[in-house]
């Protein structure tokens, strides 16, 4: 596969489709399942409360996983993502409900570099915090 974007038709300051992602506690189990990740701070909310957290919190590397969808759908390509980093800076917390909770990402092309490669900087939000600090991605455009 190669991106279905085009190096040149990229600017600095592009912005990449926003996009919501809902999560529920059924998300989370799922997740655990794939992942192997059975800590209980996600899945019991009396576990989680005892060890200091307000509630259920998602897995950090499904939060991840998330906000990079949107440059994957922005690309076509999840192969054009040459590098990948954030930091975790706030939980995503995930109460027992109907809704659970909402992750919001955006992203932005902040650098064109070269071998038409291009950073985009993400910034993912929940419940009115940014839950991911220094999230930038680097991808190969066509």
């Amino acid at each position: 596969m190669t991106a279905n974007i085009a190096y040149d038709d990229v600017e600095v300051g592009t912005e990449l489709p926003a996009r919501t992602f809902p999560v529920t506690r059924a998300t989370l189990v799922r997740y655990a399942g794939a992942s192997g990740d059975f800590n209980p701070i996600h899945w019991n909310e009396k576990f989680a409360k005892e060890v200091g957290l307000p509630d259920v919190i998602a897995h950090g590397m499904f939060t991840m996983a998330e906000a990079i969808r949107v440059v994957t759908d922005w690309t076509g390509d999840p192969g054009a993502v040459v590098e990948y980093g954030v930091r975790f800076t706030k939980p995503v917390v995930v109460p027992n409900d109907d809704q659970g909770a909402l992750i919001e990402v955006s992203g932005k092309v902040a650098a064109k570099l070269d071998d038409n490669t291009v950073r985009v900087d993400l910034t993912a939000m929940s419940g009115g915090q940014k839950v991911l600090g220094m999230s930038r991605a680097v991808v190969r455009l066509a």
